[in-house]
Order: structure tokens, then sequence, then C-alpha cells
């Protein structure tokens, strides 16, 4: 607004009554203007005020001019810095005030003013004041709601941070500081919060080309994208934004929001996911869930092989149909218990494969939750202990054979002592022939351990029970494979034992000359067949007595004949000794029972 001349401000504050036409109008100017105008002395007190001042504060001409100016503005440092401004020459151009009007209303208004000088002393000042209540209030509520936007988004836990068109941050919240691992520069950096990016491959991802560099550049929403970015103290974290164009009412682009998704405990937990999953599908045990309903929700590669079902065929069927009849009331106690949050620890039971076949399993039971913590079904892990099982009952078969093996030995080895006692020389040869005897059965033994309980060969017993005494090279021995029972062992192995003792003091193991020949043979049909071995020593040294009613010969004659339910025969010529067994091949050969 251009000045009015000081003449006429002269004129205006001598209050001429008269004067030129150019007077006159200047004189409605002021008076008439639209604009709210006052005179102010230089020591602030008003001398002249319009009508547009008037209506604008409330207060009648005669209440208003000749008071200071500073009666009329609350804030009476806001008019001592005007007029010492003025004092010193300065124009003010649209100063923000606050103005008491008449009512006590305050009103916002932003004052405009140049000083009126005479030899360089002010004499005084117009005031063009403008009423911008409206729009301060506008501005109120702008701020307000800025206000209320920024604290929405520094309360949120994700990181947010908005930009304006041309890319410059403009606000981030805590998260985002945070989630960055520094704090941004408001007004200076661009694009985005973080130190340094990287696509998901590894490559460095240029600030310029991030995201939300694209979405402001393109005007669109960049969403299902990832990159990794790189915090100044060197860590990494992965993470998806979402940058959204922010536009005015009329469409134009004003900025953008961005949301960082860290993606860190999520691809953390896929990993965890996928690792369980992989050891869930590489198990050899069966690992089946199902719901609250019995319903079967999954079902690893273990659950195929065990129960021959495929996936396909199992889930959505009710796990009811692996359970046999007589054991379906295990389902409802199970499913009471999970629902309870109860972990049913591994208890043995049978469960029945597609074929209809039966198997003995292990089961544990586990209750599932969802993410709120709530019970959604079990987890079931089945191992098969089929193997288990056999191997319990061999244990078992095994300690009764052992038992019964031991208590028979007790009475061999007393039978022993006793029948050795009668006919030894003396204490030393006593011992002598107990301990080998002793000895003769160890052998024995440590080969049916060696065959787990179930036997072993003619082959194999004759040359553990000759090897001790040498020259087992000159036995030769011929028939059909057989294997022997673990009492055929036992009481054969005693036989032989004392055909090759009696060898090697007196026969053909005692020297260089002689051979032994061991034959056997099975002859007859069905459970008649026969089984007879032959002993026979030829060439050997002159035989010149044979003890009758020794222990060896009753081992040979009756104590290994009749424990395998047949007849020993012991015959003898000047260089020749045949021992014949002849027994039933099913109270020789091992059976079926003793196998498993």
């Amino acid at each position: 607004m251009s000045e009015l001349p000081l003449t006429n401000v002269v004129a205006f504050d001598k209050g001429a009554n008269s004067g030129t036409a150019s007077d006159f109008d200047y004189r409605d100017f002021f008076e008439n203007g639209a604009v709210a105008l006052h005179l102010v002395s230089a020591e602030g007190i008003i001398l002249r005020a319009n009508k547009a001042e008037l209506d604008l504060i409330g207060y009648p001409a005669e209440e208003y001019v000749g008071r200071h100016i500073a009666e009329f503005y609350p804030d009476h440092e806001v008019i001592e810095d005007i007029l010492a401004r003025l004092i010193r020459g300065e124009k003010i151009e649209r100063y923000p005030a606050r103005l008491r009007a008449f009512d006590g209303s305050i009103k916002h208004v932003e004052i405009t003013s140049s000083g009126h000088f005479s030899d360089g002393k002010l004499i005084n000042t117009r005031c063009f004041t403008v009423d911008v209540t409206d729009l301060e209030r506008a501005r109120s509520e702008l701020r307000r709601k800025d206000s209320t936007y920024h604290q929405i988004l520094d309360a949120l836990p994700v990181a947010i941070y908005t930009t304006d068109p041309h890319g410059t941050i403009t606000h981030y919240n805590r998260a985002a500081a945070d989630l960055a691992g520094r704090e941004p520069e408001i007004g200076k950096d661009k694009w985005c919060v973080t130190f340094k990016l990287f696509t998901p491959d590894g490559k460095e991802l240029p600030h310029d080309e991030c995201p939300m560099a694209i979405a402001l550049k393109e005007n669109r929403p960049v969403y299902n994208q990832r990159a990794i970015a790189q915090r100044p103290d060197g860590s990494f974290f992965p993470f998806q934004p979402y940058p959204t164009p922010i536009r005015d009412e009329t469409g134009n682009l004003i900025g953008a929001v961005n949301m960082l998704l860290d993606l860190t405990e999520r691809d953390r937990a896929e990993e965890v996911r996928h690792h369980l999953s992989a050891i869930v599908e590489s198990s050899f045990d069966a690992i089946v869930s199902k719901d609250l309903n019995t319903i079967i929700t999954s079902w690893n590669h273990g659950a195929e092989r065990l129960f021959g079902y495929t996936a396909d065929e199992a889930i959505g069927r009710s796990v009811t149909m692996l359970i046999p009849d007589d054991h379906q009331d295990e389902e409802p106690r199970i499913l009471e218990r999970i629902r309870r949050g109860e972990r049913v620890e591994s208890y043995e039971t049978v469960r029945e494969r597609k074929d209809g076949t039966l198997v003995p399993v292990s089961l544990t039971i586990s209750p599932m939750r969802n993410a709120v913590g709530q019970i959604i079904g079990a987890s079931k892990i089945a191992r098969d202990i089929t193997a288990a099982k056999e191997n319990e009952h061999r244990i078992r078969m095994l300690m009764r054979e052992v038992n019964h093996r031991v208590k028979n030995q007790y009475s061999v080895i007393l039978s022993m002592i006793r029948e050795t006692n009668k006919r030894a020389e003396n204490p030393s040869v006593f011992e002598r022939q107990v301990r080998e005897r002793i000895m003769a059965l160890s052998r024995s033994h440590d080969l049916l351990v060696m065959g787990d309980w179930k036997g072993a060969t003619v082959f194999e017993l004759l040359l553990s029970e000759a090897k001790p005494f040498g020259h087992e090279g000159r036995i030769s021995m011929s028939g059909p494979s057989l294997i022997l029972s673990p009492n055929a062992v036992q009481y054969l192995g005693m036989a032989f034992h004392e055909l090759a003792t009696n060898s090697s003091k007196y026969g053909v193991l005692s020297g260089d000359q002689g051979a032994i020949s061991v034959s056997w043979d099975i002859s007859g049909s069905g459970a008649q067949r026969i089984f007879q071995l032959t002993w026979n020593e030829t060439d050997g040294p002159r035989v010149q007595t044979i003890g009758q009613g020794g222990f060896g010969t009753v081992v040979l004659k009756r104590v290994a004949p009749e424990a395998v339910g047949g007849k020993g025969n012991l015959d003898y010529g000047e260089h020749e000794i045949v021992w014949t067994l002849k027994a039933p091949l099913a109270a020789v050969e091992a059976s079926i029972a003793n196998d498993a």
C-alpha cells in the first residue's frame, strides 16, 4: 500500500476542516478505506483511527484515540519491538500480533507499518492492520492436525517416515530411527532413512533408485519389493517397504509416506520352520498332526512308511482309522488330556496299517497351540517298535534258554566232578581233568553266544574242541550242512572233548601216525529222519586198552547220546577207535523255535 503524503498526515493531525480537493480525497481515503488504519505517535499514543480500524477493534473513537497502543495488545513486547524497529527506520511487513477487542476477544492480526520522520526524528507512524483470525484459526487447525498426525506416526511400533515431493525427509518416527540405527536429518536426507541399501541378492542399491524414489518419481505406490539395509554399526536387516504418494485435494503430488516392515524375525521364523519341516520330513518316525476333532492335518514320509497311507490319502481323515477296534477308547482319553494342555509321554500301543496288519508303536503326543496360545490340536510321534519287541522276545527266550542250560550245566558239572573224583589218581590230576572239561563246556558256550544261542555247525563245534590239542589238520570232516541245537552243541561238545583228549594221550593226536575221519549223515524221511555221526580214528598208535566205566566212556556211551534221545557205541581195534552216535534229527538239529 502506498504511503500517505506527509502534508496530509500533518493536516489530519491538526484536524483541519478545510483544504483542497486533493486534501479531501486523502481524508476520504483514510476514513473510508477498507483496510484498518491508525496513526501512532513516536511515544505509542494513538493519534487517529479510521472506521475500519474502529470496526475491527469494536471501540468508539473517543475510547480508542488518545490511548497508548500497547493497551490493546496483550503481548506488550510485540508493541515494544515494533516501535523500536520503527524508530530505527525499519519498515514492518505483516508482523503477527494479537489484538484485544472491546468485547475481550482476541483477534489475530498482521501489522504493516512505516514511520514519518522530520530532521531524522520519528514524528508518527501509520499502521495497516489486517485481521487474520480466520486464517490463523485455519493454520492452528492445520498445526493441530499435523501434530495429531505426527503423534499417531510416532506412537506406531512400525517404522514410518514422510518426504516432500522431492524426496526430502520431513518426518520420521522413533521406530524408523531405531530400525535404521541412526537419526535422519530432516530437510536434508533424501529418499530413505537407512544408511545403505542393497538388493536381496546383495547388490548395492543407490538411494535415488530405492522404492521410495520410484514411488515419488512415477507418482505411484510401490509394493511387493524387498531390500536389505545396513546400519552404521555394520549390521544388516531385511525389510519390505510400502512407499505411497500423498496428493492434495486437486490430485497434485505433495509428498509420500513409507512404512518399513522389518523382516528379520519373519525370516528367522521362516528359516526355523523350514528347518523343522526338513527334520519332520526326513524323520524315520511317523509324525502326524491332528485337530481337536481327530482330523489329520499333516502327514510325513515316516508316517507313509509306517502306516502305508500317502499324505493325500491320510490328510482330512480321522486319525481313528489307524486305531484297532479294541483300542478305540484310547483316542477320547488322549484328546481330553490334550485339551487340558497336558503332554502324553511315550507309551506303547498297537496301530493298524493300511493293509490291515497290526504294528506295535511307541506314541508321544503333545498339544499344538496357535499364535495366541490356544490349543488347536496335537502332534503325534509314532515309532515302530517291532524290532525292539522282537529283541525283547529274543532276550526273554535267551534268558529262559540260559536259565535252562545253566541248570543243566550245574548237573553236568556236578556229575563231571563226581565221576572225575572217583577215578582221579590224585588231587592234581582231579583238578586238571575238571578244569579241562569245564573249559570244553566253555568253548561250546562261546559258540552258542556268538550264534545268539541259535546253535552251531558240526564243523565249528569239532574244530573248537580239537584245536586246543593241536594237529587238528589231521582231522577230516564230511557231511551235509547242519546247525546243531544248543543242547546238541553242549553234549556233543563234551563227547568231542573226551575223544580228542583220549586221542591226544594215546591216539592219532599224540604223534605223527594215522588220521581221524568224522562224518555225519541224515537218513529216513519226515519225522523219522535219523542223524548219524561217526568218529573213526585209524592207523594210530596201537590201542593198548580203553577204559571201561571211566568218565569219558560214560559221556560217549550214555550222557551225550541220551541227551539227544539217541544211542552211542564205542568200538576199538588194534589201531582203530570208532565212536558212533545215532539220534532223531529233530533232537539234534536247531529248530525254528530256537531261531526265534
